[in-house]
């Protein structure tokens, strides 16, 4: 039987495959060519449906090129968004690129209207015209026109950098409030007695690869079914070498099924958002340092992409976050227990490096102020260390870099905008 593990990767493998979809069309315009050669021959159709020989062989030819020339067109202007996203976004968008559901709809389109009239155009003779066929042809190269468009005007206004920063923004919230919710329903209600005494079994990765998302009821009934507590001993976006201990076992005597185990944790090259949200966060950051570099030199572009790290951040301060969750069984009694990231993970991810690239950027360094003073005036007591932390390096780091008194006190004004946003008011528990 195939492990959870394989199945989570063959489901990543298909939203992001660009020829699944593509290739039901296929299958479904041969099979809708077939139906509609039966209904011609119910003698129904109206006489204004009706085509020669010679006609419709020219219209079905005609719908055959222009489906092949379209998806050329389309995979051209794959190649091109490629090329932007590794050359001035970030390579890890690709990953969340390649599961849009419009390109795989006009991919579909094109290749089940090809199949379509390919088909119909085999069965043409002189005394057998698919009339129907023709005419259907006609609409289904009208429709994938207009998908065409769409596709055009989405990807022509959404590949800018803040339009990405948007997406992936909200796709982290989306992932990081539903994870917090299902974590908080099955938590445990005792925790202190963990991890319980006894011997503990130590299940190594037979692979290398990062922790991709885990299996956490299959997790927890393995643990039921062993009368144990299962610990996983790296979080999900850890890379984790071979032979590494993935999974702790205590409490009991007989230790679980180490294949079964490692079957239950997906291990893959790369980080993925299903169970990840910091690598929304991570995106994002690696759109604005990029725009940092001397190569590009986009502050404004850092700036904007600031704005949405500015909204992850306060959904993430806002959250019940912990350094590990214990999750129990249906008794309630504890069975697993996973690493978490903190706050303060998040925050340092958020801001570091940008504040680390962006050093010498008088917008930058005026955003990120009004950033963290955002955080501090509306974020509980609890958070607040760290976005003092933080503050207290971006001032060390505008010391550095601006020796003007001028220029320093203009880098130390907290501006939405970056420049020309207006002087905010200083925060009293701000420098």
């Amino acid at each position: 039987m195939m492990s959870w593990a394989a199945r989570f990767r063959l489901r990543q493998y298909a939203k992001a495959s660009l020829w699944i979809v593509p290739l039901f069309g296929l299958l479904l315009g041969a099979a809708l060519a077939e139906w509609v050669a039966d209904a011609d021959g119910a003698g129904w159709l109206p006489d204004a449906w009706q085509y020669s020989a010679s006609t419709a062989s020219t219209v079905l030819s005609s719908v055959v090129g222009s489906m092949v020339a379209l998806l050329g067109f389309v995979v051209t202007i794959g190649v091109l968004v490629v090329q932007q996203a590794t050359g001035t976004l970030s390579p890890r968008y690709m990953r969340l690129w390649y599961r849009d559901r419009l390109q795989k709809a006009v991919l579909a389109t094109f290749t089940g209207t090809f199949a379509f009239a390919y088909s119909l155009l085999r069965g043409i003779e002189s005394d057998s015209v698919p009339d129907l066929g023709v005419t259907l042809s006609g609409v289904a190269v009208s429709v994938s026109l207009m998908l065409l468009l769409i596709y055009l005007n989405r990807f022509t206004h959404n590949l800018r950098p803040v339009a990405i920063a948007d997406l992936v923004g909200r796709l982290g919230e989306k992932v990081l409030t539903r994870a917090t919710e299902r974590i908080h329903r099955s938590s445990a209600r005792d925790e202190a007695s963990l991890p319980p005494a006894g011997p503990s079994a130590l299940v190594r990765s037979e692979r290398g690869g990062v922790i991709q998302a885990f299996d956490a009821t299959g997790l927890i009934a393995t643990a039921v079914h062993h009368d144990c507590v299962l610990v996983l001993a790296h979080q999900v976006g850890d890379f984790v070498p071979p032979g590494t201990t993935l999974v702790e076992a205590h409490g009991s005597a007989e230790a679980p099924d180490p294949r079964r185990v490692t079957g239950l944790v997906a291990l893959g090259t790369e980080r993925t958002i299903e169970q990840d949200p910091a690598f929304a966060l991570r995106i994002l950051v690696d759109i604005a340092i990029r725009a940092l570099s001397p190569a590009v030199n986009d502050p404004t572009t850092a700036v904007q992409v600031l704005n949405h790290i500015d909204t992850f951040l306060h959904v993430v301060g806002r959250a019940p976050l912990r350094g590990r969750y214990v999750l129990a069984d249906g008794e309630g009694r504890p069975r697993l227990v996973v690493q978490g990231r903190g706050w303060e993970d998040y925050l340092q991810l958020g801001v570091t490096e940008i504040r680390e690239y962006g050093a010498a950027s008088l917008q930058v360094c005026r955003r990120l102020l009004a950033l963290l003073q955002d955080l501090l005036e509306t974020l509980p007591a609890e958070r607040l260390p760290a976005v003092r932390a933080e503050l207290a390096l971006l001032e060390e780091s505008v010391r550095r870099e601006f020796t003007d008194p001028v220029r320093r006190a203009s880098a130390q004004t907290a501006d939405r905008q970056g420049i020309g946003g207006g002087r905010l008011p200083r925060s009293e528990s701000s420098w």
